[in-house]
């Protein structure tokens, strides 16, 4: 069993206060302007998207191998919603935008692939009160 781990720290009130995140040996500092309004900084959301969208590329690459199409080249980005239009802040849901480059495989093929590895990301499962949208092409 493999477990991996992160660190955060938060120093101050909400508004005025600053964190670190630090994974492996990258830190990345957030705020509350950085988390809820968009400035300098990083956010748990922005590390959950690459999450994503690092599983996602992985485990897209094996499916298509395992389907008679090795890939050359997978590239996923993530778009995370966090929103408070219910009066909680919420993580809502992902845009996952993939292409990919896989000889020799049709489109549906590749489409139908592309859908089935959504559900079999670990974490995609783990993310499963969100919804997760997948937009794949070929290139």
């Amino acid at each position: 069993m493999r477990t991996s781990t992160a660190r955060a720290e938060w120093n101050g009130v909400l508004k005025s206060g600053k964190g670190q995140m630090t994974i492996g040996a990258s830190s990345f500092p957030f705020s509350f302007n950085s988390r809820m309004e968009g400035g300098a900084g990083s956010s748990p959301e922005e590390l959950l998207a690459g999450a994503l969208a690092g599983c996602y590329s992985m485990a897209l690459s094996a499916d298509l191998e395992k389907a008679g199409f090795p890939a050359e080249q997978v590239i996923s980005s993530a778009k995370l919603r966090f929103d408070n239009a219910s009066g909680k802040w919420t993580d809502e849901t992902i845009d996952l935008d993939v292409e990919a480059r896989a000889p020799g495989i049709e489109d549906s093929k590749f489409q139908e692939i592309a859908n089935g590895t959504k559900s079999a990301c670990p974490v995609s499962r783990a993310l499963a009160a969100m919804t997760i949208n997948v937009s794949a092409k070929l290139v």
